[in-house]
């Protein structure tokens, strides 16, 4: 059974990796509607989906799952979100607020409010 349980740190390694990479394209990704309007189908719902997340302080479930997953291969589950935990250490300072949320969902809804604008404006004037 040793076999089986060494597999799980992995797993919560890519669950962390793979949330980071969530976040990042929940940012950025109205960028690849520039290249490829399919973009916006998988963009959009995820956009919307995180801005939620921060607006109403709910817990992503990718956070559970990757705590789930460390537990078994004898790793701590650590009992803050996954934002607070990974990100927030390293980008901002301690004392994560609920009104600092709010700002870091108006900053993306802001951010890919901007992006689809010119999106939008450059497909309308592309012919």
């Amino acid at each position: 059974m040793r076999g089986v349980t060494t597999i799980y740190p992995w797993l919560a390694d890519g669950v962390v990796i793979l949330h980071l990479l969530l976040i990042i394209y929940g940012l950025l990704g109205g960028l690849l509607a520039l290249w490829r309007r399919w973009a916006m189908a998988l963009h959009l719902p995820l956009a919307i989906w995180i801005s939620l997340i921060e607006f109403t302080q709910w817990v992503c479930p990718l956070t559970p799952l990757e705590k789930w997953l460390r537990e078994p291969g004898g790793g701590e589950a650590y009992s803050t979100g996954f934002v607070e935990h990974y990100l927030i250490p390293v980008i901002y300072p301690p004392g994560l607020m609920p009104q600092i949320q709010i700002i870091l969902g108006l900053v993306a809804v802001g951010l890919n409010l901007s992006v689809y604008s010119y999106v939008f404006y450059r497909w309308r004037h592309s012919g």
